[in-house]
């Protein structure tokens, strides 16, 4: 039985399990954390993380481990969305102490952990972000769905996970969750490197993004472009977060910041998925899995491809746009595409534009861009 088969048996109104109540002002019924530990101890992989978790609060380095530690934080991240995040106990119940000592295994890691510098800020964004998804149904059900799906083994093939189930559990995650959601979890800004190591494992990475070895980017953008999805995704995210030096504005469509994060957002999932290359919170990169040694005489060209992520301006300021709780698409007639909208400008895109279902275009600014891409397949 995996973890989100016991998350949603908690969810689903089992026997002394939570389940949502009808009626103005009722309170959710409650697991007490000796069965929430027994029904994780019956999973491999949540039981492995329990363990994991207790050793991480063993000692006078505890604080160090949650902090900087990425096995402690995997698996407080995966813990976050088992029968444990939600378990209670009972003053007076029996094995009130054992309750208690499985409840704060989960509970200390939230408490202690991912201490700020500064006092009168807050460090920890990405937790909050996880703690708001846990409080919306949707969020919590789609995110323990891809966690565990990017966490189980496929000892068939011989790989840790599968990486074709884990992209499509991603997207739906990212197609059904709304964005006041996944975007804190994919862009919450961070000031320690315990938070930007839990930002940059959001996505779980070692099955999503990592592989065994780095593929070229320019062979990478070769199998995006084969696939329909991936393709037309990638030319969204161009139209929506590149600009030509000769363009006034940092962000196509006005500095519409808000276009470029969902059209980043629907890359996740795709053979093209991006994500933070390490765990630094002050000078951060992001890339696909992919290198351009090796290119030969093509190196330019895949160098040109790659700071489509790697050196993007309209990409990183609306990342620190979004950490700021700027929104600066307000007051503008400019709306964010959606996952399949098929917006056109005019009747003279009327033919072409159907190799990009998802892309909505620019009336000026990237028309050049667009036609090249189409023509010359150079996204």
């Amino acid at each position: 039985m995996m973890l989100y088969t016991l998350s949603v048996s908690l969810a689903s109104g089992a026997p002394g399990s939570p389940s949502t109540a009808s009626g103005p002002g009722a309170q959710p019924e409650w697991v007490d954390c000796i069965q929430a530990s027994d029904m994780c101890n019956q999973n491999p992989y949540c039981s492995s993380r329990y363990r994991v978790m207790r050793q991480c609060l063993v000692g006078k380095e505890k604080e160090a481990m949650l902090d900087n530690n990425r096995e402690c934080q995997a698996a407080l991240e995966v813990l976050l969305v088992s029968p444990l995040y939600d378990c209670r106990c009972k003053r007076g119940m029996k094995k009130e102490l054992q309750c208690l000592q499985n409840y704060w295994t989960i509970h200390m890691g939230l408490t202690e952990g991912f201490h700020c510098p500064d006092a009168e800020r807050n460090c920890n964004p990405c937790l909050d972000a996880a703690k708001a998804c846990n409080l919306n149904n949707s969020c919590k059900r789609q995110r323990s769905t891809y966690i565990a799906t990017c966490s189980k083994e496929d000892p068939n093939k011989g790989e840790t996970c599968s990486k074709k189930r884990c992209h499509k559990a991603l997207r739906l995650f990212l197609d059904r969750v709304p964005a006041e959601f996944s975007h804190r979890l994919l862009f919450c800004p961070c000031q320690t490197e315990g938070c930007a190591e839990r930002r940059r494992q959001t996505i779980v990475p070692d099955c999503s993004y990592r592989d065994k070895e780095k593929p070229n980017c320019l062979e990478l953008r070769r199998i995006c472009r084969q696939d329909p999805l991936c393709r037309s995704r990638l030319a969204d995210y161009i139209m929506n977060c590149w600009t030509t030096p000769h363009t006034v504005s940092t962000c196509p469509n006005q500095d519409n910041h808000q276009a470029c994060l969902a059209s980043y957002a629907r890359l996740i999932g795709t053979e093209m998925t991006p994500n933070y290359v390490d765990s630094s919170f002050s000078n951060w990169t992001i890339s696909p899995w992919c290198t351009c040694k090796g290119s030969g005489n093509q190196e330019e060209e895949c160098l040109n491809f790659l700071q489509y992520f790697t050196d993007n301006t309209c990409l990183r300021n609306a990342i620190q746009a979004f950490g700021y709780g700027i929104d600066n698409t307000q007051n503008k007639n400019v709306s964010v595409p959606g996952p399949s909208a098929t917006s056109k400008t005019g009747p003279d895109w009327s033919t072409g534009i159907s190799e990009h279902p998802s892309v909505t275009i620019p009336k000026v600014i990237g028309l050049h861009l667009l036609l090249h891409c189409m023509l010359y397949y150079k996204c």
